[in-house]
């Protein structure tokens, strides 16, 4: 299931859980979860956004063993996190210029991959309802996009593939023009469906945002 209201402490002590928890990650043998429990925490506190921004920073700076598992697994969560929040301007100055740094140092490398997904995603990000699923986690280590199922009436089901960043209307753009409606004077839009109830997509709502309302 998707993560739940959680209960929190003062910000020091989660501060502090959440270093932890970046300890933990460098040897975790699945560290989905645990990347997805973070982002979670930053969600749902704000202010420890730009803490666990300079805590990656930190991590991948210098490490031990640049490009092994561990120093990897770093990379992946700033990934999640470019694609999930925006840092404070002087945070992402800092953060740009680590970037910069990472390329000229090890240029080809699995951590100058990670460095050029993470400066394209800052670009796109403006925040998020929710925290990327547990899909989006897994296709986001591998600098990949999801592919979204969309049901059409009257026509087969389509496979769309989406980025963290894909808006519903984007989506409904490109169904239209796949399936020859562009010159259709009617109005088409995304709904969602559960058991319980079915609704409209808002035109500016993030599709990974329902995927994970979903999971």
């Amino acid at each position: 299931t998707a993560p739940g209201p959680r209960s929190y402490t003062t910000l020091r002590d989660e501060a502090v859980k959440l270093f932890n928890s970046l300890q933990q990650l460098e040897s975790e043998r699945d560290p989905v979860p645990l990347m997805q429990g973070v982002l979670q925490t930053c969600l749902d506190l704000p202010p420890l956004v730009d803490e666990i921004y300079c805590q990656l920073v930190k991590q991948t700076t210098e490490p031990l063993a640049p490009g092994g598992q561990g120093d990897l697994h770093y990379w992946q969560l700033l990934t999640c996190m470019s694609c999930t929040f925006l840092p404070s301007p002087p945070v992402l100055r800092f953060l740009r210029f680590h970037l910069d740094r990472t390329e000229n140092r090890f240029p080809a490398s699995e951590m100058a991959k990670y460095a050029c997904f993470i400066r394209e995603a800052l670009g796109k990000t403006k925040g998020r309802e929710c925290v990327p699923s547990l899909e989006e986690i897994l296709v986001l280590m591998q600098r990949q996009e999801m592919i979204c199922t969309v049901h059409c009436p009257g026509a087969p089901a389509c496979s769309v593939a989406i980025s963290s960043h894909t808006t519903a209307e984007e989506v409904a753009q490109e169904l239209v023009s796949r399936l020859g409606l562009s010159q259709s004077p009617n109005l088409f839009a995304l709904y969602e469906q559960s058991r319980r109830r079915e609704q409209p997509v808002g035109s500016a709502t993030l599709l990974a945002d329902v995927l994970t309302r979903f999971e």
